[in-house]
């Protein structure tokens, strides 16, 4: 998908040895490629810090700790990766009225835990991160963990973007 646009906001100016922006885009087009998503879509993405992440997580979510990744979807899913909302009539609801893009909604990834987590599992940075946005896009395309069933398929998909990539734990 040619016309992703992502939102990118870095306020502490972390830095990455790599592009996160064109990283981001890579791993959201696959995401979006595989679950057949042909609409010019919209992320939000955010680097903040411990505190930050900590203050969002107990606020919207109730639990007061650090995590590594939020995601925030603006759309409904009654099955995983299938965009079925928009057929609802109230189309007007999920796109950006100064874009024209389908919102897909906000990842924010916490920068201390990409390098502690990256340093934990044994792999670069970049792959962490990477990990992180496939992992959070999956959120924001339906998916989710709670049962074991799900967590497989979730888990599935990320190894299955990942490699399509080439982002292998090694790197």
């Amino acid at each position: 998908m040619e016309d992703l646009l992502v939102y990118y906001e870095n306020e502490h100016e972390y830095s990455f040895d790599f592009d996160p922006v064109a990283i981001a885009k890579d791993v959201i087009n696959e995401a979006l490629s595989i679950h057949n998503v042909n609409i010019d879509s919209s992320v939000n993405l955010y680097i903040v810090n411990e505190e930050e992440i900590k203050d969002i997580n107990r606020d919207t979510r109730e639990i007061d700790k650090v995590t590594d990744v939020l995601s925030f979807p603006c759309l409904d899913f009654e099955e995983e990766g299938v965009i079925s909302c928009l057929d609802d009539g109230n189309q007007a609801d999920y796109f950006d009225m100064e874009t024209g893009k389908l919102m897909l909604g906000d990842i924010v990834i916490c920068y201390e835990r990409i390098l502690s987590q990256a340093e934990e599992y044994g792999h670069s940075i970049k792959r962490e991160f990477a990990f992180l946005v496939t992992h959070s896009i999956l959120h924001l395309l339906g998916y989710d963990h709670m049962e074991d069933d799900e967590r497989e398929r979730m888990e599935e998909k990320q190894r299955v973007i990942l490699d399509k990539l080439g982002i292998r734990r090694d790197i």
